[in-house]
């Protein structure tokens, strides 16, 4: 008997490492689709806040200005509460604002004959954020400084406005919350899954990981039988954080978001609430009737007379249907 399974069969988690930065936890009585599904809305599905858009107002370092943007955009920012703030394409200015970006300001100069290094903690918000901890730049080094954006000798300066936007990493990865996510199941590949590639002798050449494998049951026996029903039911996930978001809130915001999702599909398929027949979602060419055989065969497009062509001529058939240059491209003339 598997001493880990679960009475009843409920989806059960269990942590087994859980601090500021890494996230280690196993999902039992799940399913394959769904575990991947969550594994990927957490890599690329949770909104962030990033650097998006940079003014340069002056730059006389080594670095060209498109260098020293791209590594600003990379600089991992704190997301707390960035469910505060707008999208940018949802907002009402014409560039950004208080409602939808915060922004931090980059200024230094070095003067004395000594490389000066300019640093993460030398981001400053300039501007209203919606809370106090929502784009501070993450610093997690012992000395308190963030990451090396640029260095300096004497006369050199640098001098740049910057946007932090709040995006999804399916836009860009620099909105990415997570460094990594491990994902794994079937340690012991009891369900063949894998052709493990080798030279000599598989067991030499793959270790296997005897804490996963007796967490997911124990090894296989020499002479059990091969099961060709047997399905995953038990998960791996190892989440790592880039800072800005702790790894209990990546996994929380992902089940979040994946179930807003289905809530979305749902209401597409049945129309919403109240629909009393009328199909508020996608049509299908078979629904309520219609059909190939019918008048109405599959969709009429809205708005433009039934069977009329977009361009208001009833005349759908024949060969250079009405264009709006004419009976045809070229005025008249049939191809």
């Amino acid at each position: 008997m598997d001493p880990y399974d679960v009475e009843g069969g409920a989806i059960n988690v269990r942590f087994l490492q859980a601090d500021q930065t890494r996230a280690y936890f196993i999902i039992q009585n799940f399913n394959l689709e769904t575990a991947n599904s969550l594994r990927r809305v957490m890599l690329a599905e949770i909104p962030t806040l990033a650097i998006d858009v940079v003014e340069v107002i002056d730059n006389t370092s080594v670095l060209a200005d498109e260098f020293v943007c791209h590594r600003l955009g990379l600089i991992p920012l704190n997301s707390k509460g960035v469910d505060d703030l707008l999208y940018s394409r949802d907002c009402d200015c014409e560039g950004y604002c208080d409602n939808c970006s915060v922004t931090l300001t980059l200024n230094a100069k070095c003067t004395s004959n000594e490389i000066m290094r300019v640093y993460a903690r030398d981001l400053l918000i300039t501007s209203n954020p919606p809370n106090v901890k929502v784009g501070q730049p993450v610093i997690t080094d012992p000395e308190g400084q963030g990451s090396c954006i640029v260095k300096l000798r004497k006369g050199q300066a640098i001098h740049m406005r910057c946007i932090a936007k709040k995006g999804i990493a399916k836009e860009h990865a620099k909105w990415a919350p997570s460094a990594a996510i491990g994902f794994e199941y079937d340690p012991a590949n009891k369900l063949r899954h894998l052709d493990l590639w080798y030279e000599e002798d598989p067991k030499k050449e793959w270790p296997e990981d005897h804490e996963r494998i007796n967490l997911d049951g124990g090894p296989p026996a020499e002479d059990e039988p091969f099961d060709y029903e047997a399905v995953p039911t038990r998960f791996f996930f190892d989440v790592e954080t880039v800072g800005g978001l702790e790894p209990d809130q990546i996994v929380q915001r992902g089940i979040k978001t994946l179930q807003h999702k289905l809530a979305s599909v749902i209401h597409e398929l049945t129309g919403g609430e109240g629909a009393d027949g009328d199909f508020g979602g996608a049509q299908s060419p078979t629904l309520n009737g219609a059909g190939y055989g019918t008048n109405d065969a599959g969709y009429t497009t809205p708005g433009y007379g039934g069977g009329a062509s977009v361009w208001g001529s009833g005349n759908t058939g024949g060969a250079g249907g009405t264009t709006p240059y004419g009976a045809t491209p070229y005025g008249g003339q049939s191809w």
